[in-house]
């Protein structure tokens, strides 16, 4: 394997180095919600998750389980090779606002087609995600917006050092 050694799982927890490459969307059973200025911006049992070998999982909530009046488009868009096109999201709770918070793919490739139009939420900028009752650490760097719970294990893909793995 090229690039850092795999952490091993113990048993309940995953290795993000068993993931797909290219990329998997599964539904989620767990609840998943966001946190942002005192907020519950999303609170959902219907979202999806995409895995991908080296990153956390990616969530992605339905927009009728997201407060969509905190929720602003954002300047910007980025190209995924997996699913297309996305669009960015800003929130605006009160006197915050966090920038480019969140992203979509309205119109995603047919593989994707379940998640059209659903949020996935950067953890790092938004006060809190949860993965059932596990609360979410960010995925290093920022980028890819994976979140992680103490069910995955990596090294994960995203901080310094990794753009080649």
């Amino acid at each position: 394997m090229f690039g850092p050694k795999r952490d091993m799982p113990a048993d309940g927890q995953e290795s993000v180095w068993d993931y797909p490459r290219p990329p998997k969307l599964e539904p989620v059973p767990q609840r998943l919600r966001v946190e942002f200025n005192g907020e519950t911006i999303a609170d959902t049992v219907s979202g999806f998750r995409v895995l991908e070998t080296s990153h956390p999982p990616v969530y992605y909530i339905p927009p009728a389980d997201i407060r969509m009046e905190f929720a602003r488009p954002a300047a910007g868009q980025s190209w995924c090779e997996f699913k297309g096109q996305a669009a960015y999201w800003s929130l605006e709770v009160g006197d915050r606002r966090s920038e480019n918070a969140a992203w979509s793919y309205p119109r995603p490739t047919p593989g994707f087609a379940a998640i059209a139009g659903y949020l996935a939420f950067y953890a790092s900028r938004v006060d809190q995600c949860s993965v059932g009752e596990d609360q979410v650490q960010p995925q290093p760097g920022d980028f890819y917006g994976g979140w992680i719970t103490p069910k995955v294990v990596g090294p994960f893909k995203g901080g310094a050092g990794t753009r080649g793995w």
